[in-house]
């Protein structure tokens, strides 16, 4: 670990990309608070997460609260990683209100809860930055994810718009946009995918390396590792942006 860098949040910060993003802002020097629903035993037994608090980021409640509590244990945010996000597959002509409103609530309105928790103690500080886990789906149409693709162009836009409000307060506004990452959430979307598709999971997967110039599927700490290059002093003079963590998918 090096010396101390400040405090960083991860929402859903206990496993697939949070969890990278939790080891490798930990191995920056910051102190890790993680927020999430499932609490991250392997990182606090490593030693990574010094503070956990089962958050539900879709309640305002649940998030200040949260958020109350890690200033007044540490006094401060310098880092937040608006990590959390959820998924499902369907074609839109079978999507349900209920399947929308569960991507949305999540994906967007989680980003949006949590970034007006932390805005206030920023801007006290006269600095801070924010990272949102966006998606490769979040710059390009992709067929059975309408819904996710449109709450991660969502992320995009208000990233984009946050960063000009907050950019006169030292506060950075970012957004990584990964690809085809290997984590659970890609495990559950292969079934899904090959479901509606009438393909074998083994064949989306394939067809995921194929779609990839680099030719192989992405590691969470790819993110991760863009991640800690935005939250530290050399990003010092990048806002507004959404940068793609995709080895070429969406180009």
């Amino acid at each position: 670990m090096a010396d101390n860098q400040g405090v960083a949040i991860v929402t859903g910060g206990s496993r697939g990309i949070g969890e990278a993003i939790s080891r490798r802002l930990y191995d920056d020097g910051f102190t890790v608070a993680v927020l999430d629903l499932v609490a991250p035993d392997n990182l606090i037994s490593d030693g990574v997460v010094q503070h956990f608090t089962h958050v539900d980021v879709t309640s305002a409640s649940s998030v200040s609260t949260a958020v109350q509590e890690i200033v007044a244990t540490y006094g401060m945010v310098d880092v937040l990683c608006n990590n959390a996000g959820v998924s499902t597959m369907q074609r839109v002509v079978d999507m349900t209100e209920e399947e929308w409103d569960f991507n949305f609530s999540v994906n967007t309105k989680g980003v949006f809860l949590m970034t007006k928790a932390v805005l206030p103690i920023m801007i006290r500080q006269q600095r801070g930055v924010i990272i949102n886990t966006a998606s490769m789906a979040g710059v390009k149409g992709v067929p059975l994810l309408a819904h996710y693709a449109a709450s991660k162009w969502a992320v995009i836009g208000f990233t984009k718009s946050v960063a000009l409000e907050v950019a006169q307060y030292g506060i950075r506004v970012n957004a990584v946009c990964p690809g085809f990452v290997k984590t659970s959430m890609q495990e559950r979307e292969l079934g899904w995918e090959g479901q509606l598709r009438g393909m074998a999971p083994s064949e989306v997967f394939d067809e995921y390396i194929r779609l990839t110039p680099m030719q192989r599927i992405e590691e969470p700490e790819d993110v991760a590792k863009v991640v800690g290059f935005l939250a530290g002093p050399d990003a010092a003079f990048i806002t507004g942006e959404a940068i793609n963590v995709t080895g070429g998918a969406n180009l």
